[in-house]
């Protein structure tokens, strides 16, 4: 059973509990590896100019620090033993990873969005913005 690395657990650390709880039960089903949590301005804004985000500092989902609150987004990707160890062109596999984590989400009683389903719609086709890695709290 796959278990998260110490930098994995450090960037995990930095989120809400909800998704702590997640995703220490996710990598238990597919390993995988943990890009980002919280975001500092410096961060935010440079993806932003490179148009990886859609949002500056400071309201990225990924910026929630400044308000005394943990990361309500996370950027995960599925790992592989095998060399390439994260395929970032293999769609399905993160299609594949995302069902996973939603239905882990839904038996904790949260809600994600997720960042190749904006609007929550489960339709892909819709997307007009594709962030496979990202997933955040939904709240209404």
């Amino acid at each position: 059973m796959a278990s998260f690395g110490s930098t994995s657990q450090a960037r995990l650390n930095t989120c809400d509990h909800r998704l702590v709880a997640i995703f220490e039960e996710v990598v238990k089903i597919m390993d995988c590896t943990v890009l980002c949590g919280e975001r500092d301005r410096q961060t935010q804004n440079d993806l932003f100019d490179q148009g990886r985000s859609k949002l500056k500092y400071p309201h990225s989902k990924h910026n929630t620090g400044f308000l005394q609150r943990k990361s309500l987004a996370i950027d995960v990707v599925p790992y592989f033993k095998k060399a390439p160890h994260v395929r970032w062109d293999d769609r399905e596999s993160f299609c594949y990873f995302a069902g996973i984590v939603i239905g882990v989400a839904n038996s904790h009683g949260v809600m994600l969005t997720w960042g190749n389903d904006w609007n929550r719609s489960f339709d892909l086709s819709q997307n007009n913005f594709d962030d496979m890695p990202h997933f955040e709290i939904y709240e209404e």
